[in-house]
């Protein structure tokens, strides 16, 4: 048929939500239009019937495109036609690939591609319909998926919280979180909050999980309804002699290799291992139950992932002993230090183990401003942190081509963590850049770039809530038995079940970010998790403060600072002037830069204080005019027969008569004065004409310099 199309509706926190299917994109393997509230995103599934040859991994790859004719509006720049993802696309394709990916069956290597398209944009959340778009596909189709799963927003206004929240709703909430979870566990949890406690986090989860197991009954109905067999897919069966022979014959070297404490040489004694592996299995291929033509060498790299694997774990579980014999809750040694870069506006080194973090903070104006175009509209973040991790942190002899999907998710959970402890613009209004360099990385470098950030910033002077810091957790788990782990390192991660990042501030959590291995954890582990956590981040914080436990008091010397001023809104034409000529002329002799909002608030910003006083005066003086009677400490520029003119303000002079110099009669008044001259003098009139009168004896009388 050429229209089969079925809809499914779901009330999602009260906005109905419609999976459309059988009308769209038929001759992918599964295509949805998911809509809400005049918002439709096409998600399209196509997964190869065949393995590629030599695969020995899984190719899935989520693609999420926001189409600006959804939004009736032209792409900004030279280009108008959609070209590479931005930033914010990136991170919502990483948002749907990390749950989905574990759901699906163990050696399935056929290429996977989900693409969601946003088609048409009204007021419901494109994110939420991309994620609940993917997951439907997927259920439906012949993949073969763990399923069903979804995902859920929740954001909490006014102490309540709210599913599905709008874009206004999730930006205000004091606790914003996207879910994923199955109808039995949590899979994935990504967002923010204004330091709110460990308890307030988890009934965000259980809410958002309890909507997320009403989606799976509706999955549930359209597989009933529409879905279609799945295909046949045989995991390949483990060599049960490999694995056995393989644990008798290698585990005192295996054993070596986790109590090796330094990454590095871990590595090596890694790799040593792996190449006895391989010799042992190419001489006595028969014994591990291999066939004499058999690619030992990929062999032997999969026996040395499982040997440590089983180890490490067994070891974790049965005895509480982690590699190097470290303890579950144990934060490996911290060292801080700040102003670690000289000429930077500020700086800090944050080593945590085997990861080192360089976090350098820049401070300005509007001008540093990123700008970002998008189908919700233009915008501007005035702070925002950059994340790189080159491959010499992890010891690799590569080239460095650029920052990665990995590395922008890194640094916007660290931007996240930050951007929640940062004082308002109405108390700060400076744009703020943090730049993170990951030195070393044996864990968490994110959680790394949290901690030397938050001092970073601490030692440029921005007055933070209070300083942040970040741990990373880890989980091992078989079967009821578990183990939770703090502060993980690369290997516990890479062997581990679970990666759970939390950053915050004493008073609570600013920033959370989880992803399982397993088919999710329940709300218990979640609870014991979150309060080990906690444990980790408090010590952290009590190592950061030794160092540095507050904000400087000021800026350093060289930083650009601002100093704000209210003029009348109609009065914002004479400011700038014709062609801009006014305001051009004062940011150019006073080397400030002058940025004018349309209520009439004028920011001024430069590095010289004196100067960002004197140009203030000045504007004001040329709106306004001087005030009668006022006084001022004025200089003076030019002395004539008649009397002097003086620079009430730089660039603004008046006439003081030789009557108004001194008490006596005064005939020259080079007697009683020098050009450049600071004298004390008062206004007396202002003209119809704008010229100025001003009196120095009415303030204090000159008197006739010596001889």
């Amino acid at each position: 048929m050429l229209n089969n199309k079925k809809e499914f509706k779901l009330n999602y926190g009260g906005k109905e939500i419609t999976l459309e299917t059988g009308r769209l994109a038929k001759q992918a393997d599964a295509a949805i239009l998911a809509s809400c509230e005049g918002t439709q995103v096409l998600v399209t599934l196509t997964c190869a019937k065949d393995v590629n040859d030599g695969q020995d991994f899984f190719p899935l790859l989520v693609d999420y495109k926001e189409k600006f004719y959804a939004a009736g509006k032209f792409l900004g720049g030279f280009m108008k036609r959609e070209g590479r993802p931005s930033n914010a696309e990136i991170l919502i394709m990483r948002l749907i690939d990390r749950p989905l990916r574990p759901l699906f069956p163990e050696g399935f290597m056929n290429e996977t591609i989900l693409m969601a398209q946003v088609v048409s944009m009204g007021s419901g959340d494109p994110e939420v319909l991309a994620g609940l778009g993917a997951a439907a596909a997927i259920s439906i189709s012949d993949v073969p998926f763990n399923g069903p799963m979804g995902y859920a927003k929740v954001s909490k206004i006014a102490g309540k919280l709210t599913l599905n929240p709008s874009r206004a709703e999730w930006d205000a909430g004091s606790l914003s979180l996207l879910v994923a979870g199955s109808a039995d566990a949590v899979l994935m949890v990504e967002g923010e909050s204004n330091e709110v406690s460990e308890d307030e986090m988890l009934e965000g989860i259980v809410f958002a999980h309890k909507h997320i197991k009403e989606f799976c009954k509706l999955v549930d109905q359209m597989v009933k309804e529409v879905g279609v067999k799945k295909r046949e897919f045989t995991p390949v069966t483990p060599n049960a002699t490999l694995m056995t022979e393989a644990m008798k014959e290698f585990a005192a070297e295996a054993r070596k290799v986790l109590s090796t404490t330094v990454k590095q040489a871990r590595t090596v004694a890694t790799n040593d291992l792996r190449k006895l592996i391989k010799t042992s299995l190419k001489a006595s291929p028969a014994k591990f139950g291999l066939e004499a033509d058999a690619d030992f060498g990929k062999e032997a790299a999969k026996v040395t992932d499982e040997v440590l694997y089983k180890m490490m774990r067994a070891d974790i579980l049965n005895e509480s002993k982690r590699i190097a014999g470290r303890g579950l809750a144990t934060v490996r040694a911290i060292e801080t230090e700040v102003s670690v870069l000289s000429s930077v506006h500020g700086s800090a080194l944050f080593t945590r183990g085997e990861t080192q973090v360089l976090a350098a903070v820049t401070i300005g104006g509007k001008e540093g401003e990123q700008m970002y175009d998008s189908i919700h509209g233009v915008g501007y973040d005035k702070f925002y942190l950059h994340y790189a991790m080159p491959p010499f942190s992890v010891g690799e002899a590569k080239g460095y081509r650029g920052v990665g999907r990995r590395e922008i998710g890194h640094g916007n959970l660290a931007e996240r963590a930050l951007k929640k402890a940062l004082p308002s613009q109405e108390t700060f209004p400076y744009t703020v850049r943090v730049a993170c360099e990951v030195l070393e990385s044996n864990g968490s470098s994110s959680m790394g770039s949290v901690c030397s950030g938050s001092m970073a910033l601490m030692d440029a002077g921005v007055p933070l809530k209070g300083p942040v810091a970040g741990v990373a957790m880890g989980l091992i788990k078989e079967g009821e038995k578990y183990k939770i782990l703090t502060d993980i390192l690369g290997d516990e991660d890479h062997l581990g079940d679970m990666d759970f990042k939390l950053a915050g501030t004493k008073d609570g959590i600013t920033a959370i970010q989880m992803d399982m291995k397993i088919a999710g954890i329940s709300e218990q582990i979640f609870r014991e998790a979150l309060a080990q956590a906690k444990e980790g981040r408090m010590h952290i914080l009590s190592e950061m403060a030794k160092t540095m436990g507050t904000h400087r008091t000021g800026f350093k010397a060289g930083v650009p600072q601002i100093k704000s001023f209210k003029i009348a809104p109609d009065k914002i034409g004479a400011l700038i002037g014709p062609g801009g000529k006014n305001i051009k002329g004062l940011q150019e002799n006073f080397k400030v830069t002058i940025d004018v909002a349309e209520d009439g608030t004028v920011k001024v910003l430069g590095v010289d204080v004196q100067k960002l006083d004197e140009v203030i005066a000045l504007a004001e003086m040329q709106l306004n005019g001087p005030k009668i009677g006022a006084v001022y400490k004025g200089t003076v520029v030019t002395i004539k027969e008649y009397g002097a003119f003086v620079d009430i303000v730089p660039g603004l002079a008046g006439l003081v008569h030789v009557s108004e110099l001194a008490d006596e009669r005064v005939n020259d008044p080079n007697d009683y004065m020098s050009e450049g001259d600071v004298i004390s003098v008062k206004v007396l009139e202002v003209d119809r004409f704008g010229k100025i009168k001003l009196s120095a004896k009415a303030i204090e009388p000159l008197k006739r310099k010596a001889n």
